[in-house]
């Protein structure tokens, strides 16, 4: 009753020649409290960072696909909408993509595309960006937020760990330097985004998992 007395005096105030900036604004923030606003910067960020972090990626292993235009085309479509490229793993669920992207012989070779795109799945399966709008933190189910901070925890792990069949690590992520390897910072991006994970696990009540991962372990299912 209180959020509804607000928006509509908010509403009032926008209308006269005076008050239109403040009255959005308070009516901005009567109808999207701030855990909402909170969510949905943590959204926009992570899409974000996970696009610089497919953009590194390519620059770092430019033999899963060494067309600089499909690398752009290809990163247009998982985070911007583009058309993707039809694949056995385009229409599959995030963990499935993500499995894909450092199984032996995945049957489309750019493991790139195929980590980006499972990536991007993950925090749409998640928050529901293709549904509407979240208009309450309590939408969002606490048991898929646990899932994806247990997913994107595996792949910071993975990368680290997997090797092909030569012994080589799946994807190149350091740079040799002078005293040894310099971190091409995607630790630091996975981190920045396991963080805004853990702020939005906090806001529903819960706290990030234990987690332990060996080679066996599999990605989780998050869609429901």
């Amino acid at each position: 009753m209180k959020r509804r007395f607000v928006a509509l005096f908010a509403l009032v105030l926008c209308l006269s020649p005076w008050g239109c900036r403040a009255g959005g604004k308070l009516l901005k923030q009567a109808l999207f409290p701030t855990d909402v606003q909170i969510v949905r910067y943590h959204v926009k960020a992570n899409l974000e960072s996970l696009e610089e972090f497919t953009r590194r990626l390519y620059l770092k292993n430019p033999k899963f696909e060494k067309d600089l235009k499909m690398r752009k085309d290809k990163i247009n479509g998982i985070f911007h909408g583009g058309e993707l490229p039809q694949t056995d793993y385009t229409d599959k669920p995030s963990h499935m993509v993500l499995e894909a992207a450092f199984t032996a012989n995945p049957t489309y070779q750019d493991r790139i595309f195929l980590l980006g795109l499972g990536l991007a799945k993950s925090i749409r399966e998640t928050y529901h960006v293709e549904g509407g709008p979240v208009v309450s933190s309590m939408e969002i189910s606490l048991e898929q937020l646990e899932k994806l901070y247990h997913n994107i925890s595996h792949v910071k792990w993975r990368l680290k760990v997997y090797r092909d069949e030569g012994g080589d690590a799946l994807f190149l992520t350091n740079e040799p330097g002078e005293d040894g390897y310099i971190n091409m910072g995607y630790e630091v991006i996975l981190t920045e985004v396991l963080t805004r994970i853990q702020d939005d696990i906090f806001l529903r009540g819960g706290s990030p998992p234990k987690l332990f991962f060996t080679m066996s372990t599999l990605f989780l299912s998050i869609a429901l």
